[in-house]
């Protein structure tokens, strides 16, 4: 569950990158299934794990789907950023 945590932990903190990369409606939407992500996980730690295909199930894995998309974007956001940054120096 170690894991999971640390996947939880980085969806939580996705809902600012979208707002960074200025995507509002995928902060929402990221906001929504967080508290899905959390339900499930809390679910599951306490209580037995919610079964397969279960709404609780979809949700938690559609939110890690959506952090790792806001992940590698804001990584793609980063490294064009700073390319710009350095041809504007070098001319």
């Amino acid at each position: 569950m170690d894991v999971v945590m640390i996947f939880l932990m980085l969806s939580t903190i996705t809902p600012f990158l979208f707002i960074k990369l200025k995507k509002m409606p995928l902060a929402i939407v990221q906001s929504v299934l967080l508290v899905g992500m959390w339900m499930y996980y809390l679910q599951a730690v306490f209580n037995t794990a919610p079964a397969t295909f279960s709404p609780l199930w979809i949700i938690f894995y559609a939110g890690l789907f959506l952090s790792q998309i806001a992940w590698i974007m804001f990584i793609i956001y980063v490294v064009s950023t700073q390319e710009s940054k350095l041809q504007k120096s070098y001319q």
